[in-house]
C-alpha cells in the first residue's frame, strides 16, 4: 500500500512540470514572430506594394484638383452675387490652401514627392462651374444657385475621396497619414454644409422668384 501511494503522487508531478515546459517553448517564438510580422503604426512604402502605388497615384489625383480648385475659388467668389456666398467661397479658398499643405505633409511622411497628376473628375466639375458663370445674367441668385451647385458637386467628389482615401490608409497601417486625411474629410463636409446653409436661408426662394 505504501509503496503504491508513492508511486501515485510522483506521477501527477512528474506529468505536470512536462506539459508546463513543453507549453512555455511553443508560445515564447510565436509571439515573437507575429509582433515582428505586424507592426501598428507603418509609414513606408509597404515594400512597394500595388496598394501602396495606387494610394499614392490617387493622392496625386486630388493634390492636382486642390492645387486647381484654388485658382477657381476666387473666380466662383467674384462671379456670386451675395456677400454671403462671396464669404463662403473666400473662407473656403484659404481652407484649400491649408489641404495642399496637408497633401503635402502627407507625401513627406511616405517618403513620396509631391506631384500632381491631372484628376479628370475636378477639370471637370470646374468647367461645369465656368459654364453657368457664363450662361447665367451677373447680379442674379439664380447664378448664385448656380454656383452653390457647382461647388457642392466639388465638395462631395472631395468627400468621396478623401473619404475613401483616409479608409486606405488605416487599412495600410499609415496612422498619421489616416489623421491628417480624416481632418481635410471633416473640413470639407463641414464646407458642404455652410453651401446647404446658404442656398436655403435664401438664395434658393430668391432665386425661384426671378
Amino acid at each position: 500500500m505504501a509503496t503504491t501511494t508513492k508511486t501515485g503522487t510522483k506521477s501527477p508531478a512528474t506529468k505536470t512540470s512536462t506539459s508546463g515546459k513543453g507549453s512555455d517553448a511553443k508560445s515564447t517564438p510565436s509571439g515573437n514572430l507575429k509582433s515582428t510580422a505586424k507592426p501598428q503604426n507603418k509609414t513606408g512604402k509597404m515594400e512597394d506594394s500595388e496598394f501602396h502605388k495606387f494610394f499614392v497615384d490617387e493622392l496625386k489625383d486630388i493634390y492636382w484638383a486642390e492645387k486647381h480648385l484654388v485658382k477657381a475659388l476666387p473666380k466662383m467668389k467674384k462671379a456670386a452675387t451675395s456677400s454671403e456666398l462671396a464669404a463662403a467661397f473666400d473662407k473656403h479658398t484659404a481652407e484649400t490652401e491649408t489641404h495642399i499643405d496637408t497633401l503635402e505633409q502627407i507625401f513627406a511622411l511616405l517618403d513620396e514627392k509631391a506631384v500632381a497628376k491631372k484628376c479628370d473628375a475636378m477639370a471637370g466639375l470646374l468647367e461645369e462651374a465656368n459654364g453657368i458663370i457664363e450662361e447665367t445674367d451677373k447680379g442674379t441668385m439664380i447664378r448664385d444657385a448656380g454656383l452653390i451647385l457647382a461647388a457642392q458637386k466639388v465638395e462631395h467628389y472631395e468627400i468621396a475621396t478623401y473619404g475613401t482615401l483616409k479608409v486606405f490608409a488605416e487599412n495600410m497601417g499609415h496612422t498619421e497619414v489616416a489623421n491628417l486625411l480624416a481632418q481635410t474629410l471633416e473640413n470639407e463636409k463641414a464646407t458642404d454644409v455652410a453651401l446647404t446653409e446658404v442656398a436655403e436661408s435664401f438664395v434658393n426662394e430668391e432665386a425661384a422668384a426671378e
